[in-house]
C-alpha cells in the first residue's frame, strides 16, 4: 500500500513538473511575443562558426562533469567502466531538459540498469552526486559577487552564501562520520588529495567550458557583456534550472541579468543558450544510444557485416568514373599505335624501294621555256628489273669476269 502511494506520488510529481515547465515557456513566451522582430534579429544573426563553438563547448562541459562523476562512483566502491558510466551520463541529459531532478534519476537509472554488479547501489550513487553538487556552489559563491549589480543584491551576500557552503559541507561530514554508510561511501572521493585535486579540476574545466559558451552567445547578439556578465548568467541558469522552467531557463536568466542592455537581445542570447545546450546533450546521448546499440551481443558482428557490403559497392570497381577513365586509357593506346606505325612506315619504307627508283624528286616550279598551262611531261616508264636467271651474267657483265651461262659452261 505504500509503495504504491509512493509510486502515485512520483507519477504526480512528473507530470506537475512537466506542466509547469510548459506553462513558464508559454509565459515568458507572451511576454517576448512583441519583441519578436528584434527576438528574431539577435538569433539569426549569430555567425554559424560561433554557434558551431558553442556546442563544443557544450560537448566539453558535458565530458568533463561526466568524467568527475565517474572519479566519485570509483571512489564510492563501483568498478564500472568509464565507456559504460559516460553512456549513463549521456541518457541522463534528454531527462535534464525537463528538469534537473529528472536528470540525475535517469542517469542513475541508466548505470544501474546497464551495469548492475559493477556500480555501486541507488543510495551511494546519490551520495556521489554530493561532491560534485559541493564544489558547483562552492564556486558559485566565490563568484557571487557578480549578482551584486545586475540584481541590485546586498554586497555581504557573498559572504553569506560561503559560509552557507561550508556550514553545509561541515553538515554532510559529520552525518557521514556518525554512521550513514551511504553517505560516507558518497564522499569518499574528498577524502584524499589526489581525488579532491580530479574532482575540482575536472569540475573546473567544465564551469570555464561554460562561461565561455556564455560570453561567445552574448558578444554574437550585440550585446556588451564582461567576463562577470557570463559569469552571472551561469549562475541564474542554475539557479533557476532547479525551478521547472524547461528550455526557458536560458532565456528567463538572461532577460534577469542582462534585461537592462535590451530585453530582445538577452532573451535571443538566451534562445541561442538553449539550442546549442540541446544540441551538445542530443549529440553526446546520439553517442550514448549508437554505442549502446553496437554492444548489444550480435551487433557488432551485423555491423561489420554492413559495413563490409557498403565498402564493397563503394569499391574502386563502382566508382562512376572508373569505365570512361579505362575508355580514355584504352582510346589513348590506339592513337598512340597508330601514330607510331605511321612513323615507322614513313622511315623505314624508303630503304626497300630500289636504287634506280630513288631519284630526284620532280621539280613543282614551272620552266620559264614552257607555255603557260602546258601539260606536263609524261614520266618515263621505270626500266624492268631483271630476272633472277639473268642476273648472273650482268654480274660477270660489269666486273669483267666470263659469263657463266650454260652454253659457256657447255664449251
Amino acid at each position: 500500500m505504500l509503495s504504491a502511494l509512493r509510486l502515485r506520488c512520483r507519477r504526480h510529481q512528473t507530470a506537475l513538473t512537466v506542466a509547469a515547465s510548459i506553462a513558464a515557456s508559454l509565459a515568458l513566451g507572451v511576454v517576448l511575443i512583441t519583441k519578436w522582430d528584434e527576438l528574431k534579429t539577435g538569433i539569426t544573426g549569430a555567425p554559424i562558426a560561433t554557434a558551431a563553438a558553442a556546442v563544443g563547448l557544450q560537448l566539453l562541459a558535458l565530458v568533463s562533469r561526466s568524467e568527475a562523476w565517474h572519479q566519485c562512483v570509483r571512489a564510492s566502491g563501483g568498478t564500472v567502466g568509464r565507456r559504460t558510466l559516460f553512456r549513463a551520463s549521456s541518457m541522463g541529459f534528454v531527462g535534464g531538459l525537463l528538469h534537473t531532478q529528472l536528470g540525475t534519476a535517469a542517469r542513475i537509472a541508466a548505470l544501474r540498469r546497464s551495469a548492475p554488479e559493477a556500480s555501486p547501489r541507488v543510495t551511494a550513487l546519490l551520495g556521489a552526486e554530493l561532491p560534485i553538487l559541493i564544489v558547483e556552489a562552492g564556486l558559485a559563491a566565490l563568484t557571487s559577487f557578480t549578482l551584486v549589480g545586475p540584481l541590485g543584491l546586498p554586497w555581504w551576500i557573498p559572504f553569506v552564501a560561503l559560509a552557507a557552503v561550508f556550514g553545509a559541507t561541515m553538515a554532510l561530514r559529520s552525518v557521514a562520520a556518525a554512521g550513514a554508510r551511504w553517505l560516507r561511501s558518497g564522499l569518499a572521493v574528498l577524502r584524499t588529495l589526489d581525488g579532491r585535486a580530479r574532482l575540482v579540476g575536472f569540475v573546473l574545466i567544465a564551469v570555464l567550458a561554460q562561461i565561455g559558451r556564455n560570453w561567445l552567445l552574448l558578444h554574437a547578439v550585440g550585446v556588451d557583456a564582461s567576463l562577470f556578465d557570463a559569469i552571472a548568467v551561469l549562475i541564474a541558469v542554475v539557479t533557476l534550472g532547479q525551478l521547472p522552467f524547461g528550455l526557458s531557463v536560458g532565456a528567463a536568466a538572461s532577460v534577469l541579468i542582462l534585461g537592462p542592455q535590451g530585453v530582445a537581445a538577452a532573451a535571443a542570447a538566451g534562445v541561442l543558450l538553449t539550442a546549442t545546450g540541446t544540441v551538445g546533450g542530443l549529440c553526446f546521448a546520439a553517442w550514448g544510444f549508437l554505442d549502446m546499440a553496437l554492444c548489444r551481443p550480435g551487433a557488432l558482428a551485423g555491423a561489420r557485416r554492413c559495413w563490409s557490403s557498403v565498402a564493397e559497392l563503394a569499391g574502386p570497381a563502382y566508382w562512376p568514373g572508373v569505365h570512361a577513365a579505362a575508355m580514355a586509357a584504352q582510346l589513348r593506346r590506339s592513337v598512340e599505335r597508330i601514330c607510331f606505325d605511321l612513323v615507322g612506315h614513313m622511315q623505314i619504307g624508303p630503304i626497300f624501294l630500289p636504287a634506280s627508283a630513288a631519284g630526284p624528286a620532280p621539280s613543282t616550279t614551272p620552266n620559264s621555256t614552257d607555255p603557260p598551262f602546258a601539260t606536263p611531261a609524261a614520266t618515263p616508264a621505270r626500266p624492268r628489273e631483271p630476272t633472277y636467271s639473268a642476273l648472273p651474267a650482268i654480274t660477270a657483265e660489269r666486273v669483267g669476269y666470263p659469263s657463266t651461262s650454260r652454253a659457256n659452261l657447255s664449251r
